[in-house]
Order: C-alpha cells, then sequence, then structure tokens
C-alpha cells in the first residue's frame, strides 16, 4: 500500500465522520456538546489536514486546522463542565 493510498484513505475516512456527525446532529442521535460529535469532527478534520496538506489543497488543511481547533475547545469546555467541584 503506497502513501499516498493511505492518505487518501485518511482522507475518506474524515469525510464519513465529518458527514456521520452531521447527520446524527441532525437526526437528534447526538448532541452539540458531546463527546461523541465533537470528537468526530476533531477526528475527521484531523483526516481532511493530512489530506489537504498531501494534495496541496491549502484552503482545505487551513479550514480544517480551524475547524480541528474549534472542536477542540468544545471538547476543553465540556470537559470543564463534566468535572466534579469541590
Amino acid at each position: 500500500m503506497t502513501l499516498a493510498l493511505i492518505i487518501d484513505i485518511v482522507g475518506w475516512i474524515g469525510a464519513g465522520l465529518i458527514l456521520g456527525a452531521y447527520a446524527l446532529l441532525t437526526a437528534g442521535k447526538v448532541d452539540a456538546k458531546s463527546y461523541v460529535y465533537q470528537g468526530m469532527n476533531v477526528v475527521g478534520a484531523l483526516g481532511f489536514i493530512a489530506n489537504g496538506w498531501w494534495h496541496g489543497a491549502m484552503p482545505s488543511a487551513v479550514l480544517n486546522i480551524i475547524w480541528a481547533g474549534i472542536g477542540l475547545v468544545a471538547l476543553w469546555s465540556i470537559r470543564g463542565k463534566s468535572a466534579p467541584t469541590k
């Protein structure tokens, strides 16, 4: 298996995760402030970052760096709200 094929597979997995997250959200199966939704978006964005960078699609790569950053901030926020308080 070539590196180019692996990068394409990673990109398709990223696409599937982001689309799947959106479908689950739209169907009411997950909440936007859930680990599952935000985690799927972050991992999906990482796949798009790798694929976009490899193919020289810098607008896509940069967009997904921002997308992943938003998701990481959301995950951090969710973590902070679910932490027990003293």
